[in-house]
């Protein structure tokens, strides 16, 4: 079917301090004095204060002021690092290599993102053929002065006549829908507001196509307000938004989301629904037959399924449902029942299927083994052709395309060096390289290794550990230990210019693979979700004993790290473990986890954590919530929390309150501060020159705050 691309864009050596010890005292300014309310509540028998939930309205001039006066403190402090500027400069060299999606075939034209090195955003270009020169096509560096304007997804016509964009401005969820014509480039006057968490799904005629959004909200609730009732719409091209048709909504369910796509043929539209981030539920249309309604095909939502391919009145149909680690299925839509005619196209295997694709006549299944990829290439009946002869071990992407192609393309990347771009003959199974990017450093420095440590409960994790070649086990090595654990999301390999930095100073990057992901296969997300959420952090404890106890660090050398559901990581494991850690580095973290799902979209991960609306689900939540575990008189470790003005997916009101509430709380000298970006939203299309000034500060905080000796040569 019909796929849109989306993307998150995740040498010489620095001249200057030679070997910058950590031999001055940097003076840390007088926290601003948060007021402090008499808020509290009841939760079923439970009396919980709430002092700082005046920092819930983010548009207030008091939180503006309080904001405002953190984030001096922390400027002053960083600027003290006598370091941080080189740190800077290096990361500024270290990013700048050229950077390429995965290319996609629009008729006679292949379309790729392409990144010269530090554009803050990277550019759609074109070429004719496989040999032709590469041309810009759409440019979202010039639809804003300052780079805050991302491309969050783009798709074609299935005539190949039109690309729609989505962009997103200053790194809100919230995106306006273009369309331009390919042949001229010209930007048609439609123009498509109000949407979240969908792209322009084109329909097979390619005159128009689907879209979800929400009804336009008040000023005051553009970014914390709750969504509710989204809605499916139709637009057709030249019309006004106004005209649109609405084509699905669930006025019984306000917190669901809906999705839809036709199938390729136009015969089917299916629309797929939501509570959550997992679990869904899949209505199908016929629309040769006007009067007919929506019917269930799969229902909600204790399983996952997502349409691969529909061609014929057969679905493909990837799905968990009694298959821990998914499997594809293949349906007869002529049926009554469609389900009772499901057949297992591609089983269940003991690795984990972690994506299957449909392109040139084949299936494209992507296994992860040890947190690492595998791909092999099926007929639609489910005859294996071949295992894809991969270029090496790490993480691979890509496989996309439509029913005739006679290749497809794919990523291939490694922790030790950013991903190469391969065009994979269908026919052959020939991967040929398409595009390798030159570096400012050298990979083969480095290494990565796979190790497993036991949890509290014995349950054996495995960790990836990166570092240099010649790295000597000593306890003395600066760790930047960096975790997730949550919503089904497998940490595999993939390449940060940052991590180059910390291997460059002796230093370690450790990434557990914790329950709660994906890498081991449905059992292992629900190991790590709701009533077992304490596994999780109970992994990230052990990853970091490890740790210590094999000589690779010390608690001294250890900084910990992860940013939304991995900052709710990083906050209990520092509140449950404060004396295991040197540095806490909570990024757009989830830390109040009794009013998560009041704000946004935040209803949407109840399936995963819970709430506090429920008694039982109340208890086990209370027992870890960041914020309100937080103990006066406690020394807790030096902290960088850092959030964004514009994150409307993690509202800056839980990164308020937490920073808020240990500053108070803190009973020693070690640093606790805030950094709130302007401009910024989560992270998704963050331009590259914020990135680089944000992870500056932060290994500046890291490496004086471990202790580390930084070096710089010429």
């Amino acid at each position: 079917m019909k796929r849109a691309i989306y993307f998150i864009l995740l040498g010489a050596v620095a001249a200057g301090c030679v070997n910058c010890k950590n031999d001055m005292k940097i003076k840390t300014k007088p926290y601003p004095v948060a007021r402090m309310d008499s808020t509290v509540d009841d939760y079923h028998g439970t009396r919980v204060a709430d002092p700082y939930r005046w920092m819930e309205n983010d548009r207030s001039a008091e939180v503006a002021e309080w904001v405002a006066a953190e984030n001096a403190v922390t400027d002053d402090y960083i600027s003290q690092i006598p370091y941080r500027n080189q740190i800077k400069e290096r990361l500024t060299r270290l990013w700048n290599y050229p950077k390429m999606g995965v290319p996609e075939k629009v008729g006679d034209y292949y379309f790729s993102f392409r990144n010269d090195g530090l554009q803050n955003q990277s550019v759609l270009y074109c070429q004719k053929g496989l040999d032709g020169t590469p041309e810009v096509f759409l440019d979202p560096n010039t639809l804003s002065e300052d780079g805050t304007v991302a491309l969050v997804g783009v798709s074609f016509s299935e005539d190949g006549r039109y690309l729609s964009y989505s962009a997103a401005a200053s790194g809100s969820d919230w995106v306006k829908i273009r369309v331009m014509e390919v042949a001229t480039k010209k930007l048609l006057p439609d123009e498509i507001d109000w949407v979240k968490f969908s792209v322009a799904s084109w329909g097979a005629d390619s005159r128009g196509f689907y879209y979800s959004r929400y009804d336009e909200p008040s000023e005051e609730e553009v970014l914390s307000g709750q969504n509710r009732f989204q809605k499916v719409y139709y637009h057709v091209l030249g019309q006004s938004q106004s005209q649109d048709v609405l084509v699905y909504e669930d006025p019984k369910h306000p917190l669901r989301y809906f999705n839809a796509e036709e199938s390729g043929d136009g015969r089917y539209l299916f629309v797929s629904a939501s509570e959550g981030t997992h679990g869904t539920e899949i209505l199908y249309k016929d629309l040769k037959r006007p009067d007919a309604g929506f019917r269930v095909l799969f229902p909600g939502f204790g399983a996952d399924y997502t349409i691969v391919e529909c061609e014929g009145g057969r679905a493909w149909v990837y799905t968990n449902e009694g298959a821990p680690n998914y499997k594809l299925v293949e349906v007869n839509l002529a049926l009554f029942d469609p389900r009772k005619s499901a057949r297992d196209v591609i089983p269940e295997d003991s690795a984990m299927l972690e994506s299957v694709s449909s392109v040139g006549g084949y299936l494209m299944a992507s296994y992860l083994e040890k947190a690492m990829n595998k791909v092999y290439q099926y007929t639609p009946e489910g005859r294996l052709v071949r295992e894809v002869d991969l270029p090496g071990i790490g993480a691979a992407w890509g496989f996309s395309g439509k029913k005739g192609f006679a290749e497809t393309f794919y990523a291939m990347g490694t922790f030790t060096a950013p991903a190469s771009i391969y065009r994979y003959d269908l026919a052959s199974g020939e991967s040929t390289l398409f595009l390798r990017p030159e570096l400012p450093f050298d990979p083969d420095l480095y290494t990565t290794e796979q190790v497993f440590y036991p949890s509290k409960d014995g349950t054996q994790v495995s960790m990836f550990l990166v570092h240099r070649k010649d790295l000597v086990r000593n306890g003395q090595n600066p760790v930047y230990l960096y975790g997730y654990g949550g919503f089904n999301i497998g940490l595999t390999p993939g390449f940060s210019p940052a991590y180059v930095l910390m291997m460059e100073q002796g230093g370690i990057v450790a990434i557990p693979n914790l329950r709660g992901g994906n890498e081991y296969g449905e059992k292992w997300h629900r190991a790590g979700m709701l009533e077992n959420k304490q596994n999780v952090f109970d992994d990230f404890i052990a990853a970091a004993e490890y740790l210590v106890a094999n000589g690779y660090t010390s608690p001294e050398k250890l900084a910990i790290a992860g940013g939304s559901n991995g900052g709710l990581l990083v906050g209990a494991c520092m509140t449950q473990r404060p004396d295991l850690f040197a540095v806490a580095l909570p990024a757009v973290g989830v830390m109040d986890m009794l009013r998560f799902h009041k704000f946004t979209v935040g209803w949407g991960w109840v399936v995963e954590y819970g709430s506090s609306d429920d008694p039982e689900q109340f208890r086990y939540i209370y027992k870890y919530s960041p914020l309100h575990n937080i103990k006066p008189g406690t020394c807790y470790p030096a902290t960088l929390v850092t959030t964004a003005d514009h994150d409307d997916r993690v509202v800056p009101a839980h990164s308020f309150k937490f920073a808020a509430t240990l500053q108070a709380a803190q009973a020693c000298d070690k640093p606790v501060l805030i950094r709130i970006d302007s401009k910024a939203g989560h992270g998704a299309g963050k331009p590259i020159a914020k990135k680089i000034e944000e992870q500056a500060d932060t290994y500046s905080f890291l490496f004086w705050n471990t202790g580390t000796p930084v070096k710089f040569g010429k």
